[in-house]
């Protein structure tokens, strides 16, 4: 078991479940447009969101947006000391950096002496695309044995100054990378990790390399918080992040829609009926799983574990509950039906 850091109320490692981080991409100057971003992430399901801040006007934003977010949140800070201590004392549930870009010890230790005094961790950040040119030269380019030496370089700073609070990251945009790195850091060390897969490239490989990614360090065992990096609306890196926790085990809250994958026998629309759906219960934390199955004759029994589902025939549908028939309906009802019965479960 991992030890455990609190961002705000948010445990993180030591056995808490998984929590689910996501980016804004507004600009955090701009105070209303990131909070109203920052509630929609809360809704979705966020546990903690990260703010980029860049200079000081953005550390003085930042401070006025921690008064009213729903959610902790994280001073992303690169190069300048003095914006950690700024945002840390602003209101910052945790000061994400890279020790190694903000300038010699005795800024590293200012910062840890803030965060210290206001018992706020800090996240050591180690990146495939911003590695020390040592490390390149040593092994060639950024591979999992930099990265991993990379971060312990960095932990030891923290800890010459006496600071253990600390959660570690080592992104990569390649996959094979990334979870080689997470593995090799987790046998020799109990830091909590947060994992993901970083440029992940347009949003249907993103989804893809994260999956993978995260998924598979997930069903090792590793991994305490993660964010699904998408270039996309930030909501929808939450969405992403359920559903892998969910496709993993580690998420019991929420829908897991099943469905055929059509063949000769389907006579509706299906693909279009999965969709409506899947966007109808996207918001629905009832621990279910339904079934939307394209044929009659095959869909309740293949789906006879599901809760409640679905299956649509040559004009008609049937509603049915654990395999076993509870209502024939003309097929435009069937949608309707199905989520109203969902909603009285």
């Amino acid at each position: 078991m991992t030890r455990q850091i609190l961002v705000g109320g948010v445990p993180i490692g030591g056995g808490a479940p998984i929590a689910i981080q996501s980016m804004l991409n507004t600009p955090t100057n701009d105070v209303a447009a990131s909070l109203a971003q920052i509630r929609k992430l809360h809704t979705a399901g966020c546990q903690i969101a990260r703010l980029a801040v860049p200079n000081m006007e953005a550390a003085r934003a930042f401070a006025q947006i921690c008064k009213e977010s729903p959610l902790p949140l994280v001073a992303d800070i690169h190069f300048d000391y003095k914006l950690a201590i700024a945002a840390a004392e602003g209101g910052a549930a945790k000061i994400r950096i890279n020790p190694g870009n903000i300038g010699g010890e005795d800024r590293v230790e200012a910062v840890v002496n803030v965060c210290k005094a206001r018992n706020i961790p800090i996240r050591i950040g180690v990146n495939g695309g911003s590695l020390d040119k040592r490390l390149l030269e040593k092994y060639g380019h950024p591979t999992a044995e930099a990265l991993v030496e990379s971060a312990f370089a960095h932990i030891a700073l923290l800890e010459k100054f006496g600071f253990y609070d600390t959660c570690v990251s080592m992104k990569s945009s390649t996959v094979p990378t990334m979870v080689k790195a997470a593995r090799l850091f987790r046998e020799r060390c109990d830091y909590p990790l947060h994992i993901g897969v970083t440029e992940t490239g347009p949003v249907k490989m993103g989804l893809m390399k994260s999956a993978m990614g995260i998924g598979a360090l997930l069903l090792d065992g590793i991994g305490d918080t993660i964010r699904v990096s998408l270039t996309d609306d930030p909501v929808e890196e939450v969405y992403a992040a359920k559903d892998i926790l969910k496709a993993a085990g580690l998420r019991k809250e929420g829908v897991n829609i099943i469905s055929c994958p059509t063949c000769g026998r389907t006579r509706i629309d299906l693909i279009s009926l999965v969709n409506q759906v899947d966007a109808a219960l996207k918001d629905c934390e009832k621990p279910l799983t339904v079934a939307v199955m394209g044929c009659v004759v095959n869909g309740p029994g293949e789906a006879r574990e599901a809760d409640i589902g679905i299956a649509g025939g040559d004009g008609w549908g049937m509603l049915f509950e654990k395999g076993e028939p509870v209502e024939n309906l003309p097929y435009e009802q069937l949608l309707g039906a199905l989520l109203k019965r969902i909603e009285n479960l």
